[in-house]
């Protein structure tokens, strides 16, 4: 993925200030929205600062329904166009995000997370996996998802968004959650202006004496055409792979493998650090694209002697990817948290040792020790 240019000086920011301001500096023509806690500050902040940005709009919808159909219509005309809610507004956007994945239009959706289901909880959470890697709307779709685990990375993946959704033509998703959304950490922004547009002559901006008319629906009566467009669809997805991105940490010589996305992903780091220092060879993978998943990346790490441990914030969801990755050759255990708890880095170190131990007994029981 290609290098993004930053500022020489650090800010100071909160990750849903972030976010927004490098969505400005990423060339934003639009911004359609609608405040839920724990991202209002997104769309409070492009209010503020698009004055500043001519040719910016930004305009708070009346509701998320609304928000997503007006980003349909933006994106079809060609614009850079975003919007960002929190889980139960996503939940509504999904008749309209999966149009837009059929008319192959690109756009930035970011979800910054928070427990449930319902209404729930405005603490962090990640539950909202199956619904972003998986299609969470009707018909045989997917979004990118990008999967930040930090400030920086909020404002980064906002310029890797536009570049992949536009590049494939495609809706991009930003998985957040509510404590990335709102920590403070010191950033480097992307340059201003470093984010060239490509050229969209499929766009509905008038039509030219040199071409014909370009029409975009999602609508198609024939089941011939239907299967035509989907299959076109999942060749790009099969395209798609070669963006896979996943961060490996001391994995080639672990003996047990913590694989964890976003905010847990941190987490995961200090109990590695932790469990190396009591002498147990303990690696983390961060997944950094959720869709497409890194199952190679994971697959190349399956080994008889070896253990992986999913951790999240739900009920178990990124686990059962990883079990397919693994594909039965070696223990895949899980670690959750719901409703907008967080797991320590203590109760995932219990877990780690739990398995250290078995994973002890069972070599002895086979003669390996």
């Amino acid at each position: 993925m290609p290098n993004i240019i930053h500022d020489e000086t650090p800010k100071l920011m909160k990750g849903n200030e972030a976010l927004a301001e490098a969505s400005l500096r990423a060339g934003l023509q639009a911004y359609f929205g609608y405040p839920i806690t724990p991202q209002s500050e997104i769309l409070e902040y492009l209010e503020e600062q698009a004055p500043k940005h001519p040719g910016t709009v930004v305009l708070q919808a009346e509701s998320e329904i609304a928000s997503i159909n007006m980003v349909y219509g933006a994106a079809g005309a060609g614009a850079r166009v975003m919007t960002t809610s929190s889980s139960p507004g996503i939940s509504l956007m999904q008749e309209g995000i999966s149009y837009i994945a059929a008319a192959e239009l690109p756009c930035v959706i970011a979800n910054v997370q928070r427990g449930g289901p319902g209404l729930g909880t405005i603490q962090p959470a990640q539950g909202d996996y199956f619904q972003a890697v998986k299609g969470g709307g009707h018909g045989d779709y997917h979004l990118i998802v990008l999967a930040p685990s930090s400030v920086q990375e909020m404002a980064d993946f906002v310029f890797d968004g536009f570049r992949l959704a536009e590049e494939y033509r495609m809706p991009a998703m930003i998985l957040a959650d509510g404590a990335l959304g709102q920590m403070m950490e010191k950033i480097y922004l992307p340059k201003a202006g470093s984010l060239p547009k490509q050229e969209e002559p499929w766009a509905t901006v008038g039509k030219p004496a040199a071409r014909e008319r370009n029409y975009i629906t999602s609508l198609h009566i024939e089941p011939d055409k239907m299967e035509t467009i989907n299959l076109h669809l999942q060749d790009k997805y099969r395209k798609l792979r070669k963006e896979v991105r996943v961060e490996l940490t001391n994995c080639e010589n672990a003996d047990i493998i913590l694989v964890a996305f976003g905010l847990t992903a941190r987490i995961c780091n200090k109990v590695m650090e932790v469990a190396r220092a009591k002498g147990l060879n303990v690696g983390v993978l961060r997944p950094i694209t959720l869709y497409p998943f890194p199952y190679e990346a994971i697959a190349a790490l399956a080994d008889p002697m070896r253990m992986f441990l999913t951790v999240e914030m739900n009920a178990g969801q990124m686990v059962e990817d990883v079990r397919l990755a693994v594909n039965g050759r070696c223990p895949v255990y899980f670690k959750g948290r719901m409703g907008g708890m967080v797991p320590t880095p203590e109760e995932i170190l219990l877990e780690v040792e739990a398995m250290s131990e078995k994973q002890r007994i069972t070599n002895q029981s086979a003669g390996y020790l």
